[in-house]
């Protein structure tokens, strides 16, 4: 049996470096656990909702359809909401952001960024919640058929769209431009409300180990992929009204959920540059190669300069 001595000795003496990091480990987790429970509960609690009203929304009548949308934003929205005020309850991630001013529900976005964690999607949804239009993505038209989750992307009025390779056109050339049309006749309903596309132009997350594969030229970004951001802007025309160029950066490393969720991205920078969408970002890039040039050089200056402004804030971190 210990002596009384002994015990309060251990009761009395100071942490080593062991315990706190234990302690600390276990802090994190605890929060990590809580935090994602009540993530969890949230998304469940609005799913339903979304869920009950995509089913109504499958009648065939238009008035009803768009009432339906706006409820089915004011849902998601909701659902954001609800995830921001938890991230904010449990101090997970102090956001930096230069550039958020003038922005407005009413106005019709394209939304880019860099992209290295799924973190991104919950940093974006935070910096620009009640700020301009529900973030809606374009989906491979494939992901319709997804259990629960392609009903609810429909409901959203997520667009679906569908790419022809260049072989396939080949041997099919009477559906040359079918995709941009399709797509355009499924943006048309965003005309009545307005609305945010987003899209990650590196088309996957950013690794060094990726970087090399391509021989990217950029020390923290991938090559940007112009086809994606230009076929959206030749589907949907004239309604978009303005870019926002949007620039994410972990200084501490970048997280993963779990690591988000834990309380370890204690920093986020985030810049967002407002750009014009004029006559020169709109046209056939598929088949105008002056068109497809110009066009993948004004990406890459933006991506050559989103280069330079995470290499300043690294480098910032790491003097």
């Amino acid at each position: 049996m210990w002596s009384g001595a002994k015990a309060l000795d251990i009761m009395v003496r100071a942490p080593t470096n062991t315990d706190i990091l234990m302690i600390t480990l276990l802090l994190h987790s605890l929060r990590g656990s809580g935090g994602l429970l009540l993530i969890l509960t949230n998304t469940l609690f609005w799913f339903l909702p979304i869920l009950a009203l995509a089913l109504v929304k499958l009648l065939p009548v238009g008035r009803w359809r768009r009432g339906c949308s706006r409820w089915l934003d004011g849902c998601a929205s909701g659902w954001i909401g609800v995830n921001n005020r938890i991230q904010r309850l449990l101090h997970l991630g102090q956001l930096n952001v230069v550039g958020v001013d003038n922005l407005s529900k009413k106005e019709w976005y394209m939304v880019i960024a860099n992209h290295q964690s799924w973190v991104d999607i919950l940093v974006l949804q935070r910096v620009f919640h009640r700020r301009i239009p529900f973030l809606k993505f374009f989906l491979k038209k494939e992901l319709i058929w997804v259990p629960f989750l392609g009903i609810a992307w429909w409901a959203l009025d997520f667009p679906f769209m569908r790419r022809y390779s260049a072989r396939f056109l080949q041997r099919h050339p009477h559906l040359r431009g079918r995709d941009i049309e399709t797509t355009r006749r499924a943006c048309a309903k965003y005309r009545h409300m307005p609305v945010s596309i987003m899209n990650f132009v590196e088309g996957t997350r950013f690794s060094h180990d990726k970087r090399q594969q391509q021989g990217a030229p950029f020390r923290h970004l991938l090559k940007p992929r112009a086809g994606g951001i230009a076929f959206t802007l030749g589907a949907m025309g004239d309604q978009l009204h303005q870019l926002l160029d949007v620039t994410i950066c972990y200084p501490r490393g970048v997280p993963t959920f779990w690591d988000f969720i834990c309380g370890k991205a204690r920093e986020i920078h985030v810049k967002i540059e407002k750009l014009p969408l004029n006559d020169q970002l709109k046209g056939d890039y598929f088949n105008n190669a002056l068109f497809q040039q110009g066009f993948q050089q004004w990406l890459n200056d933006r991506w050559q300069a989103k280069d330079r402004q995470l290499d300043e804030w690294l480098t910032r971190e790491t003097s």
